[in-house]
C-alpha cells in the first residue's frame, strides 16, 4: 500500500451472544436498549446474563433517550485493524449517557479537534452488515 492511498475495508461486524441478541436486534430499528434492574432501580451497559448490581436475572430492555455527555475521548491516529485506517484520524470517547451508564463510541459529524469532554451528544446510527452500531454526533 503506498502511503498516499488508503485501503478500504470491510468494518468488522457484530456477533450477538445469546444474551445481547435483543440489543443488537434493536438496532436494526435505530433503538439503543439498556439493560434496566428494577430491583436496583438502575441502568446497565454492556449486556450482562445477569444484574451487576443485585446479581438477579430479571433484567428488563428500556429504550435509551440516546442523549448524553462525552466523559473522555482519544483522537485515534493509528488505526487496529486495517478496516479503520480510511477513517484515521478519528474520536472514540466515552460517552455518559443521560440514563448513568457509558458506552464506548465513535464521535462523527466533528472534526477532532472539536471534541471537548462535556460536550453534549446524540445518538446517530452506522451500518454493519445486518445491524447498526451506536456513534454520536455533536447534539443541535
Amino acid at each position: 500500500m503506498r502511503n498516499d492511498v488508503r485501503e478500504t475495508q470491510p468494518l468488522p461486524e457484530p456477533v450477538p451472544s445469546d444474551f445481547s441478541l435483543p440489543f443488537w436486534e434493536a438496532t436494526k430499528y435505530h433503538t439503543l436498549l439498556l439493560q434496566y434492574d428494577p430491583v436496583a432501580g438502575r441502568y446497565q451497559f454492556f449486556p450482562r446474563p445477569a444484574s451487576i448490581f443485585s446479581g438477579r436475572r430479571n433484567l428488563e430492555w428500556r429504550a435509551a433517550a440516546g442523549t448524553g455527555s462525552v466523559y473522555t475521548f482519544t483522537i485515534v491516529h493509528r488505526a487496529p485493524l486495517p478496516a479503520f485506517a480510511a477513517r484515521t484520524p478519528y474520536v472514540v470517547a466515552s460517552i455518559e449517557l443521560d440514563e448513568g451508564v457509558r458506552i464506548m463510541a465513535q464521535i462523527v459529524d466533528c472534526p477532532a479537534e472539536d471534541v471537548r469532554i462535556g460536550m453534549r451528544v446524540r445518538l446517530a446510527w452506522e451500518p454493519r452488515g445486518e445491524y447498526n452500531v451506536a456513534v454520536f454526533a455533536p447534539a443541535a
